[in-house]
């Protein structure tokens, strides 16, 4: 078992879901921006790194119909596929860490509001960009967040990497163009605000 999964499986099995600073009841910015991409319900939604959010919920209740769940911790994929019950059938999960997923199909939108700003290493960047553009397709959404410049500087114990729409572009490449951006003041568990960045790119 790697470190990196080492880590996410001890913090859901120490923690509950909504016991995490990330935990969001409902996920109201990131289904605001996927419905603003007008993708059908048949299109394919990654959701990645989603540990044991809810946001898959809100999906399927929106008739949504094909989305992945991507986690690196089985734990937390335990308590999603619990909570959704017989439910839990119409999504496809994938327990992967994201900087090595071979994507299984191509997706049209791709949501991460966990990741990318855990990436700290460029190698770590360059890997999840190639899984990327191996599972985007050209036309495809992809839906960033990640903790604001005036964001936090560790999460979970872990350093992050603080974004904003110049710095997440020089990341991604001339390849995505970016459409959106929105603020969130995320308010954690213990009342606590969190600066996050939401990005809305198209790849080109």
């Amino acid at each position: 078992m790697s470190q990196t999964k080492e880590h996410w499986e001890k913090v859901y099995t120490e923690r509950k879901p909504d016991e995490v600073s990330w935990f969001q009841e409902v996920p109201t910015l990131s289904l605001a921006l996927i419905e603003q991409a007008g993708i059908p319900k048949d299109a394919a939604i990654l959701d990645m790194g989603a540990g044991a959010s809810r946001l898959v919920d809100r999906l399927l209740a929106k008739g949504y119909s094909r989305v992945s769940v991507l986690d690196i911790s089985g734990q937390a994929l335990s308590y999603a596929k619990e909570r959704l019950g017989a439910t839990a059938t119409k999504v496809r999960w994938i327990e992967a860490d994201a900087t090595e997923f071979t994507p299984p199909e191509i997706y049209d939108l791709w949501h991460d509001r966990a990741v990318f700003h855990f990436l700290t290493a460029e190698v770590d960047r360059e890997r999840y960009l190639h899984s990327l553009r191996n599972g985007l397709r050209v036309g495809g959404t992809l839906i960033l967040a990640a903790f604001a410049p005036d964001g936090p500087e560790k999460c979970s114990g872990l350093n992050v990497c603080r974004y904003d729409a110049a710095s997440a572009q020089a990341v991604l490449g001339t390849e995505f163009e970016l459409l959106q951006e929105a603020d969130e003041a995320h308010r954690t568990p213990w009342d606590k605000e969190q600066r996050f960045k939401y990005l809305v790119f198209r790849r080109r």
